[in-house]
């Protein structure tokens, strides 16, 4: 086999399992407010050509579900990366885009390579993707932020498109650094036959999986109350059911580190 640039996990980043990140400055300075907020955001990274991905994925998709006792609200977004294609499988929902989303996690963890399963909290902390504990731990140590307090409008201004305005305040100041805003469309309930690679005759299921990650605005210096507004548009695809999607909106500076983030289900007659 030719040998494998971007290992899963058991065969080469192993050493990976339990790298931690030092808390930053910022981190320690947040307020008990902040630590108090809303949501903790949790992005996978995934892969159907990875062996040991499907075990994460179930992991992903209880703690959406909320099947875990935790004081700490979440929200679950799973990128599937486009890095293992080649071995013999082509992931239907992996692309470029949750690659180059990783790889910046990479440089911005300081991480020595990429892996599936990965499990990122908060854009600050990471984990194997099948490690429930670690998972959990860094969930309810994470810190939170308030939650943006965005109105959201849906249109279908064509048969393939999907329109998102969002307007409302983040809840949290801007300094002069600034932060993105940015908005995920992602499906569940999706299941797949996979009839190649290394998960060949298995039945997959994945939720939450990002179908698009868009920006819907950048700010800078505005104060925590100040209204911010944007309007995204998503290609749809065949198949498209608004009953199984949703909108994640995060807050999110050049570090990746999350700042806010909200949650809306697509109402059933867009």
């Amino acid at each position: 086999m030719v040998p494998r640039l971007f290992p899963c996990f058991g065969v080469s980043s192993r050493r990976m399992a339990h790298h931690k990140r030092h808390a930053t400055a910022d981190e320690a300075a947040a307020t008990e407010e902040q630590r108090m907020g809303g949501a903790v955001l949790v992005e996978l990274f995934s892969s159907q050509g990875c062996t040991t991905s499907p075990e994460g994925e179930v992991l992903i998709s209880r703690l959406g579900r909320g099947d875990f006792e935790l004081d700490v609200p979440v929200i679950v977004l799973a990128h599937h990366v486009d890095y293992w294609d080649y071995v013999g499988w082509k992931d239907p929902f992996g692309s470029s885009q949750g690659t180059v989303r990783q790889k910046a996690y990479v440089e911005a963890l300081r991480l020595d390579t990429m892996f599936t399963p990965q499990a990122v909290v908060q854009g600050r902390a990471q984990c194997v993707g099948t490690d429930q504990e670690g998972l959990l731990s860094a969930i309810t140590s994470a810190p939170r932020f308030p939650a943006p307090t965005f109105q959201a409008k849906f249109q279908r201004p064509s048969p393939d498109t999907l329109q998102v305005s969002l307007a409302g305040a983040l809840k949290s100041k801007v300094d002069g650094h600034g932060v993105n805003i940015m908005v995920a469309l992602y499906e569940s309930g999706l299941v797949t036959d996979v009839s190649k690679g290394e998960n060949k005759g298995r039945v997959l299921t994945n939720d939450f999986v990002v179908r698009k990650l868009e920006k819907l605005c950048s700010v800078k210096d505005v104060s925590a109350k100040k209204t911010v507004s944007g309007t995204v548009s998503f290609p749809l695809w065949e198949g498209f059911n608004s009953s199984k999607c949703g909108i994640a909106v995060f807050v999110q500076n050049s570090g990746y580190q999350i700042f806010g983030s909200q949650n809306f289900s697509l109402p059933h007659n867009v």
